[in-house]
């Protein structure tokens, strides 16, 4: 009988976490000679490139989880309660989670159902939903659409849920290691199934030499690899790529979220009051909203969604959320206040149709990997979480029933198809992409698909082309007016970054890379007038000699992992890669 050990390992950054956990299988720990370090770019000695190439020490499990998030946790967690309940031997996670955050709490009812009692931070029910359309000095309120009733929903942080949840999994004998990356796809000698993954070196300085400090990532080889590294995953990108998973699905769309958490005058806060807005400031072709929830201890947790798929060039999705903010209902409640905390994500909004192939030789992508955000619902912790639940239940019944070297996950895409995850997801699959005709339209026929076909309607809309592809050239544009920063509802953006807590280490590679670095210039300024400037949440790319000869300047120490540059860029040509030690964001309350 196999050993099994659930072992989170928290990754990327402190604020994008992801986890790994492992079920070792009965083979010991070995080395690995294979050098993973190429010196390509970099002036290296021999003596450089032999520490560099040097042996990664090596694990063997059964499997392994990639992502500390709910989806990632949720599979530790029934992974270790299974193992527990059939007599096996069996981990500061949630600083990068980014969420709105209200919950369904359905799947946590499946996987722990006395919740309450365990004292999970979900301490704020529900008690009013409003939905407003916005113009530019008034507010109209609107029947509040079917899917955005929260009767038995909870207002959360989600970075405490993700802690609590974490705190469960360590209760059954999961370890949990923050700050550690993982950073690699391991793969057969064939490259025809994954084998787990390696974590990243560490002590690599920013001119790409090892300092005093360097020491190698470690080779975790797994039977089965779980990728629940939330929405645009590193590995799970390459992964996606490598097998094809997207073919004949529709591409993934996105939108970025940016979020406050505000302190508010007592008398301004209505605790478990839920509020969504669309419309201003938004055009017709611009898919945006807000929300606006009152937590607990007079907090309000404030958002506003911008999908990717925008087409002007000139939109800076941050400077949107700050002008938002001006909206007289708005700040009205934000009106002797005080702005706390600030961060952003990206969010996959494709829905069913965007779903890629669930399963790869040797392994699954669970949770935001694969995309189960219900856009209409604006949730997807509940999805997340029962995606995790489906692959563990999968895979420890494969484990059971084989003992071939590597391992299939096919049965999980059934375990989909059968849930209740796929329901949520095919009733509301028509209303997201119905706004590629504009919001009016989007909106009517939400209301048609909605209320009369009551999701069923015998077609399927679909999402035409990835976010990249969608910009207007900026000759063909207009800026927006955007209303200077007043310092008491909007900020500059270099104040709202210091309330984000993000920090990487200065004397390391950038963690954001340049496939070419002459498209910026060559490509992007003629024809978009270097649309990263503005699309990115946190002033990390910045054209400087713009006068004599511009040039792309990166701050990756900025970056709050949010993932919109490796997503927006016209031509893909910016990568986020995980940095070293856990850098980035450090979410509290969020």
């Amino acid at each position: 009988m196999h050993r099994l050990i659930t072992r989170p390992l928290t990754c990327i950054s402190k604020g994008n976490s992801s986890a790994v956990a492992h079920q070792p299988s009965l083979r010991r720990p070995f080395s690995s000679t294979a050098p993973r370090f190429t010196a390509k770019g970099f002036n290296l000695t021999d003596e450089e490139k032999e520490l560099m190439n040097a042996t990664r020490e090596s694990d063997e499990y059964d499997v392994v989880i990639v992502g500390g998030g709910p989806s990632g946790l949720s599979a530790a967690i029934r992974l270790k309660q299974q193992a527990n309940t059939e007599g096996r031997e069996a981990g500061e996670i949630g600083s990068h989670i980014l969420s709105g955050a209200v919950i369904e709490p359905r799947a946590l009812n499946e996987l722990i159902p006395d919740w309450k009692d365990r004292g999970a931070p979900l301490n704020t029910a529900v008690k009013e939903d409003r939905f407003y359309w916005l113009f530019q000095k008034q507010a109209i309120r609107l029947p509040t659409p079917p899917q955005m009733h929260n009767d038995g929903n909870y207002i959360i942080s989600l970075a405490n849920l993700t802690r609590w949840l974490g705190a469960q999994a360590e209760d059954l004998g999961v370890d949990i290691f923050p700050g550690i990356g993982a950073t690699e796809v391991l793969y057969s000698e064939d490259g025809n199934t994954v084998q787990g993954i390696a974590t990243g070196d560490v002590g690599i300085g920013k001119s790409g030499k090892p300092t005093d400090n360097f020491a190698r990532g470690m080779e975790l080889k797994a039977k089965i690899t779980l990728l629940a590294e939330g929405c645009r995953g590193n590995l799970s990108k390459q992964v996606i790529s490598k097998f094809n998973l997207r073919e004949g699905k529709d591409p993934q769309i996105y939108g970025i979220g940016l979020k406050e958490v505000w302190e508010l005058d007592p008398s301004k806060h209505v605790q478990g009051r839920v509020v969504h807005t669309s419309g201003w400031p938004t055009d017709n072709h611009t898919w945006g909203g807000s929300w606006m929830y009152h937590m607990e201890n007079n907090l309000l947790s404030i958002g506003y969604v911008v999908g990717l798929d925008y087409r002007n060039p000139y939109l800076s999705p941050y400077r949107q959320f700050q002008q938002f903010k001006h909206h007289p209902y708005v700040s009205d409640v934000l009106e002797g206040a005080k702005c706390i905390s600030y961060g952003a994500r990206a969010l996959n909004e494709g829905g069913l149709q965007s779903i890629p192939k669930l399963h790869f030789p040797g392994g699954a992508l669970v949770g935001c990997s694969a995309g189960f955000l219900n856009v209409p619902k604006i949730k997807g912790i509940h999805n997340a979480m029962k995606s995790g639940m489906l692959a563990a239940d999968e895979a420890i019944k494969t484990l059971k029933e084989s003992d071939a070297p590597t391992f299939s996950m096919a049965g999980y895409h059934d375990g989909f198809k059968n849930s209740w995850i796929y329901e949520d997801l095919h009733k509301v699959r028509n209303v997201k992409p119905a706004f590629q005709w504009g919001n009016y339209a989007g909106f009517a026929y939400s209301a048609i698909d909605t209320y009369l076909f009551r999701g069923k309607a015998p077609w399927t809309l679909h999402h035409q082309k990835p976010d990249n592809e969608c910009l207007k050239p900026a000759s063909e544009s207009k800026r927006p007016e955007y209303p200077k920063p007043d310092g008491k509802i909007s900020f500059d953006l270099l104040t709202s970054l210091s309330r984000s807590g993000t920090n990487h280490n200065e004397d390391q590679p950038p963690h954001l890379k340049l496939t070419d670095p002459e498209i910026p210039i060559k490509h992007n300024l003629p024809l978009y007038d270097n649309p990263e400037t503005r699309y990115c949440p946190a002033g990390v790319y910045e054209i400087i000699n713009a006068d004599t000869k511009p040039q792309l300047q990166i701050n990756a120490q900025n970056c709050l992992h949010c993932k919109t540059c490796d997503i927006k860029d016209p031509l893909q040509n910016i990568n986020f890669y995980p940095p070293e030690g856990g850098g980035g964001p450090a979410y509290g309350t969020m």
